[in-house]
């Protein structure tokens, strides 16, 4: 029995993940760095980069361990085809944890098999790609995700509309959380932006070149714009290795060129973190029109780089998609359009452009919002209440 006054043991938790950390996962190293004292987190991964900028004190990589052991480890789970990881296993007896924490549903499914046999309680985050496109691009997941939802704990979700998602997959509504993703306003300096029609407007969009992203259609209503405004814009991220990101690219590249917006945009490619906030701050406006793709693919709930733009005191411009109206309340912390609505897209612009003197009540209404709701710290002490139900 635990004496008066003393603190209960930390829960320990493995976080599992296939790779800690790309760079556009930023929002990955704020949850378990801002978990409180009363957890003790632990990262498990296949192979690690960037440690530079996420580096952390208990990582366990399986790329650290001695090449005949990550073949061995390789050769188990093409054989048993459910990814029972013998790695994850011991990373969990090592370390005496409680629960895995799995990020990603397809990562989860591959983690239940380990979950089950190290008798640990199971946390399954899924945040998009693996939501909407996975299973309607490879139907066997569809039944995958039913196993995991009769074995798993808990399921986490960005926002509302995710959950609704998970709920239509199969997942019982008494085992889903919705849980906001936080991000560290306490690093994240409110800045009101102020814009003086004789200079520049400067626009900044920040995203991986993926369809869902919109960018060529933020490229567009921008264009519509150069009559009214002379614009600055900043490009910030590129294409990945997918055949689909690249195709993506190339058409954002040629909307560039139609639209005769070379010498008006800026593309500087993927940047570390520090880089992105050091232009946030130099930017008046953040436009990012999310859409479901034509694959299906959506952004699930919404994206953390918005969330993070609409803190720093940006105004920002979005689409009514998946859960960034549960962050950009439109009207009162944000403007929001349809989806591949571009005539929309610039009317919520011109109206900035022409209302400049409102955008305090807007972007201090935003902050506010986000100092209850997505607060780093605070979503850390609750996602340590969520696991404190399951031990």
């Amino acid at each position: 029995m635990m004496a008066a006054g003393e603190s209960p043991d930390p829960i320990v938790v493995v976080h599992s993940f296939p790779v800690w950390l790309p760079l556009t996962q930023t929002w990955m190293y704020n949850q378990v760095t801002y978990l409180p004292s009363s957890v003790d987190a632990h990262v498990a991964c296949l192979s690690t980069q960037n440690l530079d900028q996420f580096g952390l004190s208990r990582i366990h990589s399986l790329s650290d361990q001695p090449l005949w052991r990550q073949l061995w480890e390789k050769g188990i789970r093409r054989l048993r085809r459910q990814h029972h990881s013998r790695w994850l296993e011991r990373v969990v007896e090592r370390t005496h944890a409680e629960i895995i924490h799995s990020h990603f549903g397809d990562i989860g499914w591959a983690d239940a098999g380990t979950a089950k046999s190290a008798a640990s309680r199971h946390v399954v985050t899924f945040y998009g790609y693996e939501v909407n496109y996975l299973p309607c691009h490879d139907p066997v997941w569809r039944g995958r995700y039913r196993e995991l939802f009769a074995s798993v704990d808990r399921v986490l979700c960005e926002g509302p509309h995710m959950a609704r998602c998970v709920t239509a997959m199969g997942c019982p509504e008494s085992k889903i959380r919705v849980h906001h993703l936080g991000v560290p306003l306490d690093r994240i300096p409110y800045r009101p932006r102020r814009w003086i029609p004789t200079e520049p407007l400067r626009i900044l969009i920040a995203a991986s070149f993926q369809e869902k992203k919109g960018i060529p259609d933020a490229i567009e209503a921008t264009a519509r714009l150069r009559a009214d405004v002379p614009l600055e814009i900043t490009v910030i991220g590129d294409a990945n290795a997918e055949p689909r990101s690249q195709a993506e690219k190339r058409k954002i590249l040629e909307t560039i060129e139609r639209c005769a917006m070379s010498a008006s945009v800026r593309l500087l490619g993927y940047q570390p973190y520090a880089r992105l906030m050091e232009e946030c701050y130099r930017h008046h406006l953040f436009l990012h029109p999310s859409l479901t793709s034509a694959d299906g693919d959506t952004e699930g709930g919404a994206p953390v780089t918005l969330i993070e733009m609409a803190a720093s005191g940006m105004p920002v411009v979005s689409t009514a998609h998946c859960d960034i109206p549960e962050v950009i309340l439109h009207g009162t912390t944000g403007l929001l359009a349809q989806e591949r609505d571009v005539d929309g897209l610039v009317a919520q612009l011109r109206h900035l452009i022409e209302t400049p003197d409102c955008w305090g009540d807007l972007v201090m209404a935003a902050r506010l919002r986000l100092e209850q709701e997505y607060d780093a710290a605070k979503q850390g002490s609750r996602l340590a209440a969520i696991y404190s139900e399951l031990v």
